[in-house]
C-alpha cells in the first residue's frame, strides 16, 4: 500500500503516468491515473466481507469450500487475530496468552484478498462502500462482521488506570496476564468484579473472572480474608434461568456479595476508589462510592460508529437482520453475523460458529436465485468456568431454550466441560472453524 505521495510531472502526463504505474506495480494501492491525474480507484468483488475476526474469516472459508471460484475480499485493519475466549483462563493462570494470538495473514484463506483498511462509509443503495484510504469498493454481496466496540471511555478515569493500581480486565489481550498477577498477590482486602448493561460479548465472562479468582483464593486458603463483590448493571445473575441455581451455589460457596442494578461509572485508580450508579426498587438512581484492592472491569460495549452512522443499523446501531436468515431486512444482498448483527442471541464465538453456515448457505442460495433455506435458531454457548477444573456448559437458543450438544446435564458443573473449554475448543477454533470445517455446526432448515 502506498504510504506517501508520489509526485511526477511532465508536459504530456505520460512520464508521470509511467512513474505512477511503476510504483503501483511495486506496492498496489487504491489510486489510479486518469488523464494524467491521480484519482481514487474503484474495485468490484463477488463477496466483500467487513471484518476479519472469527465471523469474517470463518464465513470466507466456508463460502470457498462450497464455491471455490468466488472472488472474496476481507476488510480488516488488524495484523493480529485473537482467540478471546481463552483470556478468562489466562487471567486465572490456566492458559498461555501467547497461544491466543496469530498473524491475520496466516488465517485469511489463500485466494481471499486482504484489504488492510477500515470501512469508513456504506452506500447500500449502490452496493458499494468506501475505505479509510479513499478507495471505493463495489460488491455483488456484502457480509458485515466487524464485531463491536469496547467503550473503555464510557467509564470516567478508567483508561488512565487500566493495568495499574489493581485495575484490570480480561477483555483485553495485554491485561489478562495482569489479572493473573493481581490474583496471585492478593491475600486480603476488597475485590470487586463488574458487569455493564447488556448486550456484551460473552455475557458469562464477567462472572467467570470472579469464579476463577475465588477458586484460586480458596485453594490458597485466603478466600476468607477477601471480601468479594459482584456489581451487575442488570437485574439477574444470568439471562437463562435454567443455569442460575448452579451458579448461585458457587456464589454462596465463595460468599460473594451480589449487587444488582449497580453500574460502574467512574474509577480513581491511585485512590483505589470506584463509583457506581445504583438503581433502587422504585427506579431511583444514587451514586455510591466504594473502595477496592482489586477491581476487574468489563467495559460498556456498543456498535461501531461507522455502522451507527450508516443506513445498515437499527435504532440501536446494530446491523438490522432477520434473526433466522441473517439477511438484512432492507438490503437483500447484505448479510451480517457475529457481535455486530441485531439478532437477539448471546454474542459468543459459539454463536458465530453456527451463524457462519447460515450466512454461507443463504448467500449462495440468493446468488443462485433460490429461496433462503437455512435458519439460525439463536444458538449460543457460554462455558461458565465456575471453578478451576469444572465448567457449567450453558448452551441455549432463542427464548432461553436449552440446546445441549452432548448427552450430559448442562446445568451441572463437569470436568468434561472443563477439558472441552481448555483443550478442545481452541483447537476447534484454529483448525476447524477458521478453515471452513463445520464440525457440529449444522443449522436447521426452513
Amino acid at each position: 500500500m502506498i504510504s506517501a505521495p508520489i509526485l511526477a510531472y511532465c508536459s504530456s502526463g505520460r512520464r508521470a503516468s509511467t512513474s505512477f504505474q511503476l510504483a503501483q506495480d511495486a506496492a498496489p494501492g487504491p489510486l489510479a491515473v486518469t488523464d494524467g491525474k491521480v484519482v481514487a480507484q474503484q474495485f468490484t468483488h463477488d463477496v466483500l466481507i467487513v471484518g476479519g475476526g472469527a465471523g469474517g474469516i470463518g464465513v470466507a472459508a466456508s463460502l470457498l469450500r462450497r464455491e471455490p471460484g468466488l472472488q472474496i475480499s476481507i476488510i480488516e485493519p488488524s495484523e493480529q487475530h485473537y482467540y478471546q475466549p481463552a483470556w478468562s483462563l489466562v487471567g486465572a493462570g490456566e492458559f498461555d496468552i501467547a497461544d491466543t494470538v496469530r498473524p491475520t495473514a496466516d488465517l485469511v484463506p489463500a485466494t481471499v484478498r486482504w484489504l488492510k483498511q477500515c470501512a469508513s462509509s456504506f452506500d447500500p443503495e449502490n452496493q458499494q462502500l468506501t475505505l479509510s484510504d479513499g478507495s471505493t469498493h463495489c460488491y455483488q454481496y456484502l457480509i458485515v462482521a466487524p464485531g463491536l466496540k469496547l467503550h473503555w471511555a464510557g467509564i470516567a478515569g478508567l483508561e488512565a488506570t487500566l493495568g495499574s493500581n489493581g485495575v484490570t480486565s480480561n477483555y483485553r489481550f495485554d491485561l489478562a496476564p495482569y489479572t493473573w498477577s493481581l490474583v496471585q498477590t492478593l491475600r486480603s482486602g476488597h475485590a470487586i468484579f463488574t458487569q455493564p448493561a447488556m448486550p456484551i460479548k460473552c455475557a458469562g465472562a464477567p462472572q467467570k473472572a470472579l469464579y476463577l479468582s475465588c477458586s484460586y483464593w480458596e485453594a490458597q486458603g485466603v478466600l476468607s480474608n477477601i471480601s468479594v463483590e459482584f456489581d451487575n448493571a442488570g437485574g439477574v445473575l444470568f439471562g437463562v434461568p435454567s443455569f442460575v441455581p448452579a451458579l448461585m451455589r458457587y456464589i454462596e460457596r465463595y460468599k460473594a456479595n451480589l449487587q444488582f442494578n449497580s453500574n460502574l461509572v467512574a474509577v480513581d485508580g491511585p485512590a483505589r476508589t470506584a463509583w457506581f450508579d445504583v438503581k433502587d426498587s422504585d427506579g431511583q438512581t444514587s451514586r455510591v462510592k466504594k473502595s477496592f484492592d482489586f477491581l476487574h472491569v468489563v467495559p460498556p460495549q456498543i456498535p461501531h460508529d461507522v455502522i451507527k452512522a450508516s443506513r445498515l443499523g437499527n435504532a440501536d446501531g446494530w446491523v438490522e437482520v432477520d434473526q433466522k436468515t441473517l439477511q438484512h431486512l432492507r438490503y437483500p444482498t447484505i448479510f451480517s453475523l457475529g457481535d455486530a448483527c441485531s439478532a437477539p442471541n448471546a454474542k459468543t464465538v459459539a454463536a458465530v460458529r453456527k451463524q457462519i453456515v447460515v450466512v454461507a448457505e443463504n448467500l449462495l442460495a440468493l446468488r443462485q436465485q433460490h429461496a433462503l433455506m437455512t435458519e439460525y435458531d439463536g444458538y449460543g454457548a457460554c462455558p461458565l468456568t465456575v471453578e478451576i477444573g469444572k465448567v457449567v456448559l450453558a448452551e441455549f437458543g432463542y427464548g432461553g431454550k436449552l440446546l445441549p450438544t452432548f448427552p450430559i446435564d448442562p446445568t451441572v458443573a463437569s470436568r468434561f466441560a472443563w477439558v472441552l473449554k481448555k483443550n478442545l475448543l481452541p483447537a476447534i477454533y484454529w483448525q476447524l472453524m477458521l478453515k471452513g470445517r463445520e464440525w457440529l455446526a449444522r443449522p436447521g432448515k426452513v
